[in-house]
């Protein structure tokens, strides 16, 4: 390792990385462009001075310094910002909103970027734009700015009620700024956040709104007024006689919404000028073909509470948790979100506990099946026999049974729904509840459900079929959990490590495809900077994260470390886990022997490919080494930085790219989607 790395035995290694700004390449939210003037707010044209708002009046009041922009202050530029509606400006609006020429305002930002008080961002075929480098070091107290044609809310140096109050009716998009304490905030009102709001009324919410802001926003409160009504004009409901009702708020509604997007296959006959009949096995896509017009439907149905069974919570929850299952127990339904060791299993637990009913849990692995069960007899009284695994190896449906998603899609298995009156269904890792248990939504629908998730998103991005499968979002945002202390925020470094050599360069440039991603991910010298770091972190336990199986031998092999893959098997996965989480406090050393062959050492040190990814409970590693990836993959990129967040310890990740391939992006994008939610993210470069 070269010195402007840092030397390996320090503990300060590395130490000359570069901080990403978690919107700073080419997005300031999830779904606008940066510097696209057509596309950057919902439903205006940004660069349109008819779309300001009601504070369009704002240009007006600066332009008394028509000709004063030598030396363009930061405030003024906020000015500016606020005036056009958007964190973002290009230098003619910044010069329409301040009175001056375009060139003036361009060589007056130009100033601030040499400053390192802006940033700017070429886009191809678009505007230069510009944007705050760090917003919450222009502020010494809270700052609210408020972009409301975009619905999006800016905040410095945030207090603790704001944060609060801003995450009952909107959700973190992105943070800046890498102090605690001096971060940006950016938060976007979207329909789905005021859909699941908890407030009794429209007129609760706007308070909320209001309580935040520094003044009112008529059309943004006509909106969310608009969102609400929006939320409650649906509503399924049990009639008397045992059959499901789709009930609307008028008959307009129904004969304009509900009929022209449903059909015989979902309501099975009129009741009423306002009410259906909904088929047995159609609610699922009811809900979904509703929610996807712009309606979410109100669950009111008669849901099975299940056989009764004995289990009390022996843990104390945090507030957060009691909230989740407070919040849960009045929906009857909906999706735990919190980053890793968040306490989403436990809180689960007490879910299972406050229903009392039997329950059955879905995972994606045997090995999480086994981790779910030894958590149930840690943290609740109940009874080893009521507690059945059901999976490849063993077939027991007990009061509470915990199965694998890949035997619960299995028609053979179908039984498994039927076997017991279950009264709760959990989706551990929630996102697997797509495919083929989709098609179980008759037994489902019936029951109370439960999900929980890192981060709910798919790549392909319809998130709406988990939350329309499964229930409406119930979480708090990553950088709450951190700044309080209950969760370890990790610190991500992206590696660009450069080919080892000309041929293994050239070999790079004349392939093509999924040859050319293998050869990056691949590269010969990750191994030697994987060396490093572990010997940087010789006290620390520490997990390498590979793709492709070929690199994850060659890496086991060239450490002397156990690789556990999808062709492992299951009984040797779990005794390598089992010896991984032992801690005799020795610390790494060169002497171990560290084989894959069953034994009692301790393990400090696991190749694992995608079946670490999810959920597996390793509390004690501290460092993650991601030598490949699953291409841009947001989940992935948070599950395995989650592997090293806890409430106490270090949390390092490292994210190893090769310089010059396709594997550059993907590692910023993966790891973008963590600035977003408030991690530290920082870029450094390995010598050749």
């Amino acid at each position: 390792m070269t010195d402007d790395i840092g030397d390996p035995g320090g503990g300060d290694y590395p130490s000359d990385g570069d901080d990403i700004v978690a919107g700073d390449d080419s997005t300031v939210g999830d779904d606008s462009t940066v510097g696209d003037d057509s596309t950057v707010g919902d439903d205006s044209t940004v660069g349109d001075d008819s779309t300001v708002g009601d504070d369009s009046t704002v240009g007006d009041d600066l332009s008394a310094e028509a000709n004063a922009l030598g030396d363009l202050s930061l405030d003024r530029f906020h000015e500016a910002l606020e005036a056009e509606e958007r964190p973002i400006a290009t230098a003619s609006e910044v010069a329409r909103r301040l009175g001056t020429t375009q060139a003036t305002a361009r060589d007056a930002l130009a100033a601030l970027v040499d400053r390192g008080d802006v940033d700017r961002l070429d886009v191809e075929s678009d505007p230069v734009v510009f944007y705050p480098t760090d917003w919450g070091r222009l502020a010494t107290r809270e700052r609210v700015v408020t972009f409301p044609t975009r619905r999006e809310i800016m905040v410095d140096r945030p207090t603790q009620y704001t944060r609060a109050r801003l995450s009952q009716f909107a959700h973190l998009v992105d943070t800046t700024g890498t102090e605690p304490g001096t971060r940006g905030y950016l938060y976007r009102i979207r329909q789905e956040d005021v859909w699941a709001a908890p407030f009794d009324d429209a007129d609760g919410l706007i308070a909320g709104l209001r309580s935040v802001l520094p003044r009112r926003y008529e059309h943004l409160e006509d909106w969310i007024r608009d969102q609400w009504r929006r939320a409650h004009r649906f509503r399924l409901y049990t009639h008397e006689d045992d059959y499901v009702v789709l009930s609307a708020a008028s008959e307009s509604l129904m004969g304009n919404v509900a009929d022209q997007h449903l059909d015989d296959d979902h309501l099975r006959a009129p009741i009423s000028e306002t009410e259906a009949w909904v088929n047995a096995d159609a609610v699922a896509e009811v809900k979904r073909t509703l929610y996807d017009a712009g309606y979410p439907v109100e669950d009111d149905r008669d849901l099975d509470v299940g056989d009764p069974v004995d289990v009390d919570l022996t843990t104390d929850l945090r507030p957060y948790q009691e909230t989740w299952v407070e919040t849960f127990l009045e929906r009857r339904s909906g999706v735990y979100v919190g980053p890793p060791g968040s306490g989403k299993t436990v809180a689960a637990i007490a879910t299972i506990a406050a229903v009392g009913g039997e329950t059955l849990i879905l995972v994606p692995s045997r090995e999480l099946a086994g981790q779910w069960r030894e958590e149930l007899l840690e943290h609740s009284t109940i009874d080893p026999a009521d507690v059945g695994l059901y999976h490849g190896g063993t077939k027991e449906i007990r009061p509470v049974t915990i199965a694998t998603y890949q035997i619960a899609g299995m028609d053979r298995h179908r039984s498994l729904f039927d076997s017991r009156k279950w009264g709760l269904i959990c989706f551990d890792e929630a996102h697997h509840i797509t495919s083929p248990v989709y098609s179980r939504t008759a037994e489902l629908q019936s029951k109370h459900r439960l999900g929980l998730s890192a981060t709910p998103v798919r790549e392909t991005g319809s998130e709406e079929e988990i939350y329309t499968l499964i229930g409406q979002p119930i979480g708090a945002d990553w950088d709450e959990l951190f700044e309080a202390g209950f969760v370890q925020e990790p610190e991500v470094e992206i590696w660009y490590v450069p080919w080892r050599d000309e041929m293994a360069r050239n070999e790079y440039a004349s392939a093509d495809g999924r040859e050319r991603r293998r050869l990056a991910a691949e590269n010969p010298a990750k191994i030697e900077e994987i060396r490093h770091l572990l010997a940087a972190h010789r006290d620390k336990k520490a997990l390498v994260f590979i793709e492709f199986l070929d690199q994850g031998a060659a890496i086991a092999d060239a450490l002397d470390v156990p690789f556990i893959s999808g062709e492992t098997p299951h009984y040797e996965r779990a005794e390598l886990f089992r010896r991984f989480r032992q801690d005799d406090g020795g610390g790494r050393s060169a002497d171990n022997d560290e084989t894959t062959g069953i034994g009692d050492d301790e393990i400090d040190t696991l190749v694992v490919s995608r079946v670490g990814d999810e959920g597996i409970d390793l509390p004690n590693a501290e460092v993650a080494i991601v030598a490949s990836g699953l291409g841009g993959s947001r989940r992935q990129g948070s599950q395995r930085a989650g592997r090293t967040m806890r409430p106490t310890g270090s949390a390092l990740v490292y994210v190893l790219a090769t310089r010059g391939s396709s594997e550059e992006e993907f590692a910023q994008r993966q790891m973008r989607h963590l600035a977003r939610k408030g991690v530290r993210v920082r870029e450094t470069n390995v010598a050749e």
